[in-house]
């Protein structure tokens, strides 16, 4: 699994690429952490390159989630494949997550 960043002001774009299961899920939630302890912090992240998600994948961005929203920032997850979308709205996340296919949907 490689991760990239790009910062902005407030905001930090992430790229994900390749496989978020067990074994990479903890690197992947040491390297995004950090990144939600600031106040009113956006972090995007952009999963078109993930080939696979598992539910410890999934434990990731829901912890995300909600340490950002406890302190007023915002997780957008974009450029989700059709398998990846499945699988959040199959968890209901997609009902609580700002979640798009694509980067020109705006969310949801």
């Amino acid at each position: 699994m490689n991760i990239n960043k790009q910062y902005k002001e407030k905001e930090v774009l992430v790229f994900v690429e390749g496989e978020i299961d067990a074994f990479t899920a903890p690197k992947l939630r040491e390297e995004l952490w950090h990144l939600s302890e600031k106040e009113n912090a956006t972090v995007t992240i952009n999963l078109k390159e993930v080939t696979y998600l598992d539910s410890t994948g999934l434990g990731v961005f829901v912890g995300l989630f909600k340490r950002l929203n406890s302190n007023n920032g915002e997780l957008k997850l974009i450029e989700l494949s059709n398998r990846l979308y499945k699988l959040f709205e199959m968890t209901g996340l997609i009902n609580i997550m700002d979640i798009c296919v694509n980067s020109e949907d705006g969310g949801r």
